[in-house]
């Protein structure tokens, strides 16, 4: 099994026992133009009582560590917490909406998006929207200047602007919020979405 198989596997359980979950980052934009074949996956959570044991009996001993008192502990406390599948030693990540409070407007209009898992098998999952995925990549731009950032958003806005996507990207509140974030992340902004709309354009001509 790989890392992304059990985070598939752990989309598909909260789906199962009806938690609310939403995925970000770069698996998030897959359904709206990333394409890279690495993707971490990072989910966002807001667990209620009745979802700890739930979501612990999906990942029972001996094979997996999912312990629900932990769960709730790290949730009451805003910090992440993880499922461990103790056979092949990958460990899931799920990090609660109260740790992320940015993410609450995001996490309200969540929507729906067809995926496939590495072995090739379609599912439905919650997700963020391309403009909510577009604003964390951008905050995650100026925690740490990584390339992938600025990679995935050319990919999303050139997806969108070629009208592949059904959900457009609200442009104008990503500016404002990359004006807020600061000048060099403005400025990255900018240059990557004049370079997506010109190679559209050309592509288009």
């Amino acid at each position: 099994m790989t890392a992304i198989t059990f985070y598939v596997q752990i989309v598909k359980a909260l789906d199962e026992i009806d938690a609310p979950y939403m995925i970000v980052g770069a698996f998030g934009g897959y359904p709206f133009g990333i394409t890279r074949v690495t993707f971490d996956i990072d989910i966002l959570v807001d667990l209620r009582e009745q979802d700890f044991e739930a979501l612990a009996k999906k990942f029972p001993l001996p094979r997996y560590y999912a312990d629900p008192e932990m769960m709730k502990n790290s949730t009451q406390m805003g910090i992440m917490f993880n499922i461990i599948d103790t056979s092949e030693g990958i460990k899931a990540d799920l990090v609660p909406l109260k740790r992320e409070p940015e993410y609450r407007v995001a996490f309200q209009r969540r929507v729906r998006r067809n995926f496939v898992d590495p072995a090739g098998n379609a599912f439905t999952a919650w997700v963020a929207q391309p403009t909510d995925i577009i604003i964390g990549k951008l905050e995650a731009w100026n925690e740490g200047r990584s390339d992938k950032h600025p990679n995935d958003i050319y990919s999303m806005v050139a997806f969108d602007l070629s009208d592949l996507s059904d959900l457009s990207i609200n442009y104008e509140l990503i500016t404002q919020e990359a004006k807020r974030i600061g000048q060099e992340t403005l400025e990255m902004w900018n240059q990557v979405f004049a370079k997506a709309k010109d190679e559209v354009e050309k592509y288009k001509k």
